[in-house]
């Protein structure tokens, strides 16, 4: 009896013990991460290919264990590109389903509201995509990043090459949103820094979601710009190119398109996209030639079969990003991650990438060039390109503090 009493005891003493112990990796909570786009409509063609850039990455850090011995987990949501719809499956996100982080977002208007509802709750928000510069600037605080660039790094660096051009009549096109408005403001505040001469003799605002741009393309080329700067992007760049050939568009006036060098965007038009023209591109297969991006590109074609276009690399690029941010913590608490985060240099599909502390803006830049057709693709592809670093275009943080009201 005494023998069993102690066999007893020592059984006990074990399964205390276990009890007590941390459970393994298998058995622990993952790491969810609420991923919010417009799903449908002109934002298809970026924010598709950008949830599977997401999958890639988590599939990848899940498969040498998670971080921290947890694994991500994605939790995907359709905004509808309406601010109030983002709004509403943030909070959703948030309460319900207990996400630990918020990321994506392509829709400027989306990300500033959204943002708002992640300095409620206290919840990191990193957008993948949304460029408004307003959202790391002026309405920046401590819960919002930004792994991409944004309308001031790309507008400016898109003024330094227009100014070396013999261009003075200047046309601003995009879509009647903040994007639009804040990326043609930022164009045209530094071009006319750097070109006094420079003129902007009119302005285009189609609505976001257009199919019918013949009233726009009449209103531009009347009044005989030397060159158009547009930030119209994704499907409606697609209607845009392939209602304007008709009118002769591109034979009339040069054209810049901000962002629409980009796969999403060169890939459906094929053929069709006007060769010569004006692009910036957010990321290319084939520059960096770097292992971090050929493998990338590697991986993205194993996958699904063709070559990976921006959106894939902007999902990508902030899931690591974010994983880093929170191996770096050691935990998943939110304001360490944040202070992770500040200063956090990644390897990425671009090069080293750096997340500023002070506006929580990454210093990506982005590539320009015209459009070329080349043997190896059926689309076009960027000639002469080259690279502007965001960390020759962003305001200085005494610049940013300014605009915050701060010292």
């Amino acid at each position: 009896m005494k023998r069993l009493m102690v066999l007893v005891g020592f059984v006990l003493m074990v399964a205390t013990v276990l009890g007590s112990a941390p459970a393994p990796a298998a058995a622990q909570e993952p790491i969810k991460i609420g991923v919010i786009y417009g799903l449908g409509g002109s934002a298809a063609p970026y924010t598709k290919p950008a949830v599977t850039g997401h999958e890639m990455a988590v599939e990848e850090i899940n498969g040498k264990g998670g971080v921290l011995g947890r694994k991500l987990q994605l939790v995907v949501r359709d905004d509808q590109s309406k601010p109030d719809v983002g709004v509403r499956e943030a909070r959703d996100l948030i309460l319900k389903e207990k996400v630990n982080f918020l990321t994506g977002i392509i829709h400027s208007g989306v990300a500033l509201a959204v943002s708002e509802v992640a300095k409620e709750y206290k919840t990191m928000l990193l957008v993948s995509i949304a460029k408004t510069a307003a959202l790391t600037e002026d309405k920046g605080h401590r819960y919002a990043f930004r792994s991409a660039s944004n309308t001031l790094i790309e507008g400016r660096a898109a003024a330094i090459l227009m100014a070396q051009q013999p261009f003075k009549r200047f046309a601003v096109a995009g879509p009647d949103y903040e994007y639009g408005h804040r990326m043609g403001e930022d164009f045209v505040a530094h071009l006319k820094k750097l070109r006094p001469d420079a003129q902007v003799v009119v302005e285009a605002w189609p609505k976001f979601g257009e199919r019918d741009f013949a009233p726009h393309f009449n209103a531009l080329l009347q009044a005989k710009p030397d060159m158009v700067f547009s930030s119209i992007w994704g499907g409606d760049h697609i209607a845009f190119v392939k209602q304007a050939k008709p009118y002769g568009f591109f034979g009339k006036t040069q054209y810049l398109a901000i962002g629409q060098g980009d796969l999403d965007v060169a890939v459906p038009l094929g053929a069709e996209a006007p060769e010569g023209m004006w692009v910036s591109s957010n990321y290319t297969f084939y520059h960096p030639d770097s292992p971090a991006n050929r493998d990338f590109v590697a991986k993205y074609k194993a996958r699904t079969g063709d070559l990976p276009p921006s959106g894939a690399a902007f999902g990508y690029t902030a899931t690591y990003f974010l994983a880093e941010a929170i191996r770096k913590a050691k935990t998943t608490d939110t304001e360490k991650v944040v202070d992770a985060l500040e200063g956090l240099t990644v390897e990425t599909v671009h090069g080293p990438l750096t997340m500023r502390a002070y506006d929580h803006q990454s210093n990506k830049g982005q590539y320009f060039g015209r459009l070329k057709k080349v043997p190896e693709h059926p689309f076009l592809i960027i000639g002469d390109l080259q690279y502007i670093g965001g960390e020759k275009t962003m305001r200085t943080l005494d610049e940013v503090k300014a605009l915050r009201g701060q010292k």
